[in-house]
């Protein structure tokens, strides 16, 4: 792996002069313990990084539904090839040039769905939990964020967000091949912290909540996208083995439960913005993700129950408010 990977001298940067300054004189230690996880694709992986073509110039733009960028790559065939070394894609879409990434997840509408309705990000130190390859960490940046810093533990979504900053350019947005349970306690500095398809996959439900809470300062606020069910207060689905052939989803709450374990872990200003059931356009194999996907974990007569006979996909976004 080419030395920069794990070099985060800008963001240490980055994060002078600001609420988390203190949590830049943290993370060396935390970072040093990294190496990348022994896969069978991690030649793959670095051979691809390696073979990226040089950048003169570049234009991203940032605001657009398919994060794009012109630049002076020529060899599109070549650019392709290596990109496809980082198969599976699974959060966009990209393009460069006219190459288009064609990701698994129109991460674009899940976007759409939630930005009028969170607070304005312009000046924002932003914390994006489980951010896959980063591609909600861009837009957050084309939102005006001052910092973006996606964690997620996944060594191939980190090969793929340096692959795109390559040709995005040297923004303030990083990613830290990380959980949350790695970051140092009661951070307390991010103004807004987002939690976007990861609650489901969390054993414990209120730790979780705990754990953003602690990361975000007074008065900051937390958006949270999660699986969930139609049901009264109090009730939560838990599978028995899989869900939508998934093994590590623990539970899926009713609106108003989610609502209720909120409150309990001392959330305040508790709204549900978005209620929405994944469609297999959103979501669906591709080119760049040639595996199962959404139309295969679902009941191929019915297409409102998973493979396993549970409620289809439908999810919610809460937004609250740390007092």
């Amino acid at each position: 792996m080419p030395d920069h990977i794990l070099s985060y001298h800008a963001l240490y940067d980055a994060l002078q002069e600001t609420a988390l300054e203190k949590f830049a004189t943290q993370l060396p230690n935390v970072l040093a313990s990294l190496a990348p996880q022994k896969h069978g694709d991690y030649e793959r992986w670095q051979a691809a990084l390696n073979q990226l073509p040089t950048i003169e110039h570049s234009h991203a733009d940032f605001s657009s539904d398919t994060l794009s960028v012109s630049c002076d790559v020529l060899d599109s065939v070549q650019l392709e090839k290596s990109l496809k070394l980082l198969s599976p894609w699974r959060k966009g879409p990209y393009q460069i040039n006219e190459l288009l990434i064609d990701t698994e997840w129109h991460s674009d509408w899940k976007w759409n769905r939630i930005k009028e309705h969170i607070s304005p990000l312009n000046k924002r130190l932003v914390l994006d939990v489980g951010c896959g390859n980063g591609y909600h960490c861009w837009r957050m940046y084309g939102a005006g964020a001052r910092v973006v810093i996606g964690i997620d533990p996944s060594w191939l979504f980190l090969m793929q967000f340096q692959a795109m900053k390559h040709f995005l350019g040297n923004k303030t947005v990083f990613l830290l091949p990380l959980g949350i349970e790695r970051l140092p306690d009661n951070i307390g500095a991010f103004d807004s912290v987002f939690s976007m398809g990861v609650f489901y996959h969390r054993r414990s439900p209120f730790d979780h909540l705990l754990q953003l809470k602690n990361t975000l300062r007074k008065g900051g606020e937390l958006v949270l996208e999660t699986l969930i069910i139609e049901a009264k207060k109090g009730e939560s689905l838990v599978p028995d083995d899989r869900y939508a052939k998934m093994r590590n989803v623990w539970f899926l709450p009713s609106i108003e439960t989610m609502i209720q374990w909120l409150q309990r872990c001392g959330f305040e200003a508790i709204k549900v913005v978005d209620v929405n059931q994944t469609s297999t356009q959103e979501q669906r194999s591709t080119s760049w993700m040639t595996y199962e996907s959404l139309a295969d974990f679902l009941d191929p007569n019915d297409n409102n129950k998973t493979i396993e006979g549970y409620p289809a996909p439908m999810r919610a976004t809460f937004i609250a408010q740390k007092p």
